[in-house]
């Protein structure tokens, strides 16, 4: 069977009677197999699915299948799939199945979404290049030698090796862009509180977006459209409408954009991430679209900001897993207080042990003014000041990543390069936009390059429909 870009395509071979939703599944079955070294996957639901295809082609005859008949999905282990493993790939977890499904799991599922599987991601969905998992690191298909990026990166990985055609991830600080980025997919975070987070375990809560990957605008528009939207069970939910994304994706007229002059000009990029992106640039201006480069005087702050903030409350999320409700429980305990401290340090991996451990930190009495609370006014001044560029452009270009992806233990005993790997993601969760990774070429060794636009809050069909204009552009360049 041919490997398939979009639903589309599927669409079409499925009318046409040259393919089934189970000959569908089955394929995507014999990838996952024959892709098992990469180690994207916890849990495949092999004869579920194949059982869920049986049921959504007879809805295709019967003329009754919901908007995503035909799409095959995997999810990042971090959504709650009713009776259903979920583990946050760490052990404190092991063995819980969830008790329901999660609104976005639901949404897709009622719309004849084929779920084949939970995908790996670091624990607790902290990380960058998907090697803090307690199923162990997974592997970029382009080299199996380097990560896919991070959290979710098992989900970017499910995507690039034609396990399945979408995957639904989770994006605190860019860990849907950034995989996407070097993955050669599409990875797109919409604005904080459009879709809803009941059933996503949470990091940090402020932040926390489920995102889509997928490999093409068609695809994410369409799953956006589906899982977008009000939800009784999130407080924080939008109650704004939800736009027919997937027939808004023409984009016409001239679009005014900037860019931060040192996503060019910094060594701290990469040289042949600097060209591709000033590659891009020169195409739009010679397009006739109005480019231009601007500073964020704030730039510096964005990362230590966005960790003092997102460890102050990953180290309240986190203090449910205590061993006592459910998961992991340490059976080295010999009372109430030795039971709380062996379950924790022995069910929490070094990662998410070291932002507990930072977050409680900023969050006790005698530095929670001088960091947290100073922290809040920062991202308050980030969120005012993009608001204002963004009140004067529609959309704010720069490259994904500093890098492409980089080899498995490099940045393993340098934390602060780790981090470094979302430097120009977070920015948008810090002032909750949209923003989306689209591939903009490859290196010299063949690694993927990612494009990333953010836009102005709630606006996702504007981006999706320009995003969609640069796809289509650069692909009729290369014909």
């Amino acid at each position: 069977m041919k490997r398939y870009n979009s639903l589309q395509e599927i669409r079409k071979d499925l009318s046409g009677g040259a393919i089934t939703c189970r000959s569908l599944t089955e394929y995507y079955l014999r990838n996952i197999e024959a892709k098992a070294h990469l180690n994207a996957y916890v849990e495949v639901y092999a004869q579920e699915a194949l059982a869920t295809a049986d049921i959504v082609d007879a809805k295709i005859k019967a003329g009754t299948a919901g908007k995503l008949a035909g799409m095959v999905v995997g999810l990042k282990d971090v959504l709650c799939h009713k009776d259903h493993g979920l583990q946050a790939s760490s052990n404190i977890l092991k063995g819980f199945i969830s008790q329901f499904n999660g609104t976005a799991v639901e949404r897709i599922i009622n719309e004849d979404a084929i779920i084949i599987g939970r995908q790996s991601c670091d624990e607790f969905a902290m990380g960058s290049s998907n090697e803090n998992s307690a199923f162990g690191p997974v592997r970029n298909d382009i080299d199996n030698s380097r990560v896919p990026g991070g959290s979710s990166g098992g989900s970017a990985v499910g995507v690039q090796a034609d396990t399945c055609l979408v995957s639904l991830g989770s994006d605190t600080g860019g860990s849907v862009r950034q995989p996407a980025a070097f993955c050669d997919i599409i990875g797109f975070k919409p604005t904080y509180s459009r879709i809803s987070r009941y059933g996503l375990i949470a990091y940090a809560s402020s932040f926390d977006s489920i995102g889509i990957m997928a490999r093409s605008i068609e695809d994410t528009a369409l799953m956006l459209e589906v899982i977008a939207g009000y939800d009784d069970f999130d407080s924080t939910v939008s109650s704004k409408p939800v736009p027919k994304y997937s027939s808004e994706l023409s984009f016409t007229g001239k679009a005014k954009i900037c860019y931060l002059k040192e996503a060019v000009s910094s060594d701290a990029v990469a040289k042949e991430i600097r060209e591709a992106t000033q590659h891009r640039i020169d195409q739009l201006i010679q397009d006739g679209h109005t480019v231009e480069a601007v500073e964020f005087p704030l730039l510096d702050y964005i990362l230590p900001t966005y960790y003092i903030l997102t460890t102050a409350e990953a180290s309240s999320n986190l203090s449910r897993f205590d061993g006592v409700k459910y998961g992991y429980r340490s059976s080295n305990a010999t009372d109430l207080e030795s039971m709380y401290k062996k379950t924790r340090s022995e069910g929490f991996g070094k990662e998410v042990k070291k932002r507990i451990m930072l977050g409680t930190f900023v969050l006790s009495a005698g530095f929670y003014d001088a960091y947290y609370t100073k922290a809040q006014k920062v991202r308050r001044l980030i969120r005012e000041y993009t608001e204002k560029l963004l009140s004067e452009y529609d959309f704010m270009l720069l490259p994904t990543t500093t890098t492409t992806a980089f080899k498995i233990g490099d940045h393993t005993a340098d934390p602060l390069a780790m981090y470094l790997a979302d430097i120009f993601t977070v920015h948008a969760n810090l002032a909750g936009i949209p923003a989306i990774s689209i591939p903009n070429g490859k290196d010299a060794q063949g690694l993927a390059i990612g494009l990333q636009l953010m836009g102005k809050e709630f606006e996702e069909a504007k981006l999706l429909a320009f995003s969609n204009y640069l796809i289509n552009q650069n692909d009729k360049k290369n014909l």
